[in-house]
């Protein structure tokens, strides 16, 4: 059962009690993340993700660790191009301790300066790292070209530079810019009745300031850039990326279904034209990255720098297909089929079940039943997948990025 309340300040608390469950998932959600970061201040939702952690007036990150660890529970937090989020698991009995711990952090983290230098190194350390993982690093690579010079297009984590010139005194000023009530949503779904959890929260969370709201997001343009980017790898790394359905558009179940027909199951067709009749690659798959005014609709795929010019050729001739040709009942009923089950699959985890409440309290203002979807979900035809694709699949505005041991010129040849 939902339910909502809006507290004094406008914070907004969103409930879903789920019968049968003895966990409960909770998490303090602020619509703020990497594309509201200004020039210089490149990193820094991402760095106040990982700071809220690390010791606040009451508790030092020894005792926020321990409190969750006595309780058997769980916390992390995750930072997107558009949220940032503070979240833990424990059983509903222990939802007071979980409350308290999850606004204290939230309120009164204290920012030592010790520790801003020490997690400045742990975050280097991540960034190396994604740099040295090349099957998710040429994603971030793809959404900087794709989106550039916007915002929306830089990396969540920031640069290496952005993030050594990180201080407390920027810290405080970012966080008192856009940490306000109107932009912060609690969820929490499980074993736990709303009235009760309104009474944990509102004490702390009703005293965050008012400040001003105004969240101005540029939608970006897209751009048709190909970048060959050579490095010493085993595997050349493949990324293809076109307009995709934004989280609001009503052609985003068309998206989704799409996705599904061209990459994203083991039945699909880039699946088995690339890796079961081929055997081109190990790892073959498209992809979607929604955000509220637009997205991305992608390929992804790691093969032999010889198979690089077949491969391009077969996810081109897949893509000219699904623009050009009708799409088979029987296909589109086992994407529907596989959409749905993966919704209601998901429906049966809290983590689950609290996230889908703050992205629809943020995206909708409301609760969106699992029933309201399956229905929007049956309601598309391959036609409409059809039109829809036929409106963003331009050939000559693909945007392409390979990253390994491959040659700048030999882009021109695969194309």
């Amino acid at each position: 059962m939902y339910h909502k309340t809006v507290l004094s300040n406008g914070v907004r608390v969103v409930t879903e009690k789920i019968p049968g469950v003895r966990s409960v998932s909770t998490g303090i959600w602020v619509s703020v993340g990497s594309r509201d970061e200004d020039d210089g201040e490149q990193g820094v939702t991402h760095f106040i993700e990982h700071m809220l952690f690390k010791g606040t007036q009451r508790r030092s990150a020894l005792d926020i660790a321990k409190a969750l660890d006595a309780v058997g529970g769980f916390a992390n937090a995750f930072t997107s191009k558009e949220h940032v989020c503070f979240h833990a698991k424990v059983l509903g009995t222990h939802l007071p301790m979980v409350v308290d711990v999850l606004t204290d952090i939230f309120l009164h983290s204290t920012f030592a300066p010790e520790e801003i230098l020490r997690e400045q190194q742990v975050i280097l350390q991540e960034i190396r790292m994604i740099e040295d993982t090349p099957d998710e690093y040429i994603h971030i690579l793809l959404q900087e070209l794709f989106w550039n010079p916007n915002p929306l297009g830089r990396p969540i984590y920031g640069t290496a530079q952005a993030v050594a010139s990180i201080d407390r005194e920027r810290i405080l000023r970012y966080q008192a810019r856009t940490f306000n009530p109107a932009r912060t949503v609690i969820a929490a779904a499980g074993d736990l009745e709303h009235q009760r959890f309104v009474e944990l929260v509102s004490p702390s969370m009703a005293t965050l300031p008012t400040r001003d709201s105004s969240n101005t997001r540029e939608t970006p343009t897209n751009q048709a850039i190909r970048e060959v980017i050579p490095k010493d790898l085993e595997q050349v790394h493949l990324c293809l990326g076109m307009q995709g359905a934004s989280h609001l558009d009503e052609s985003r179940f068309a998206c989704h279904l799409l996705n599904v027909i061209l990459g994203s199951s083991m039945s699909s067709r880039l699946f088995q034209e690339i890796r079961e009749k081929r055997g081109l690659a190990y790892s073959v798959y498209s992809f979607m990255n929604s955000h509220e005014d637009t997205g991305l609709l992608g390929v992804y795929s790691g093969i032999a720098p010889d198979n690089v010019e077949e491969t391009l050729q077969v996810i081109k001739e897949q893509l000219n297909m699904l623009a050009e040709q009708p799409i088979a009942e029987t296909e589109l009923n086992a994407a529907k089929e596989y959409v749905k089950g993966s919704m209601y699959l998901n429906a049966e985890i809290t983590d689950s079940r609290m996230n889908r409440l703050a992205k629809n309290e943020f995206l909708f203002g409301r609760y969106i039943p699992y029933e309201e979807v399956e229905e929007k979900i049956n309601q598309v035809t391959a036609r409409e997948i059809r039109q829809w694709f036929r409106q963003v699949f331009h050939p000559d505005q693909l945007a392409l990025v390979l990253l390994g041991p491959v040659e700048p010129d030999s882009l021109s040849a695969a194309l």
